[in-house]
């Protein structure tokens, strides 16, 4: 029996793991974890915090690869065994986040996901590892963005589509999928528990496999 789900589209930050990355990186900044805050529920376009945040912290190389040290050790319960059924099942599985892909990509590593799989956005250092810049091509920046780079890999990868996620950003990817699953094991954000599909609060995110799995 195949999977009710081709393809399985995975937030980050406050979904696999158990942290926001940026606020790591912003801690002793209580305007950032605001920030983030205001972004994730949807009270302040992405696109107006999200220089801002990067500018307040300036995050160094080195800070980004302890971030990504953070990730691995801040994985949801569940989540390494849910991909390994996903994955054992055939699911295509892709992390779309706005989080940074230098932090991102060695969790997806350790997860077994290919980082052609991987949609994060990149920050820019100079030579001795100081911060410059973030890739401002990124559609993640942006308010829809993640729904225009959900469509982008479903014109090219075929087959029923769901999209796991905490944030409004994630919600915004309903549209583009046939199910939005919105998650709250981590933190519960009003807007999308009213407007997922379905909403789960377990923590533990096995209880996602009878849904993604089961038969179509």
């Amino acid at each position: 029996m195949s999977a009710a789900y081709e393809l399985a589209f995975f937030d980050v930050d406050s979904t696999l793991v158990s942290i926001e990355g940026i606020d790591v990186l912003g801690q002793g900044h209580a305007e950032v974890a605001e920030l983030t805050r205001a972004a994730m529920e949807g009270t302040v376009p992405l696109d107006e915090v999200y220089a801002r945040r990067l500018e307040i912290i300036r995050p160094s190389r080195e800070s980004v690869e302890r971030l990504a040290d953070e990730y691995k050790a801040s994985l949801v319960d569940g989540a390494a065994e849910l991909i390994d059924v996903l994955r054992d099942q055939g699911v295509n599985i892709y992390l779309v986040s706005a989080g940074i892909a230098q932090a991102i990509v060695p969790l997806a590593q350790k997860l077994g996901i290919s980082i052609s799989q991987v949609r994060a956005v990149a920050l820019v250092f100079d030579e001795s590892g100081q911060y410059l810049d973030f890739d401002r091509r990124s559609l993640l920046t942006r308010p829809r963005g993640k729904e225009i780079v959900v469509r982008d890999i479903r014109a090219r990868a075929h087959g029923k589509a769901v999209f796991i996620g905490d944030g409004v950003s994630d919600l915004e990817t309903k549209t583009a999928v046939d199910l939005f699953i919105g998650y709250g094991g981590v933190t519960v954000r009003d807007l999308v528990r009213h407007g997922a599909d379905a909403y789960v609060i377990d923590p533990d995110l096995r209880s996602l496999i009878p849904t993604i799995i089961g038969s179509a």
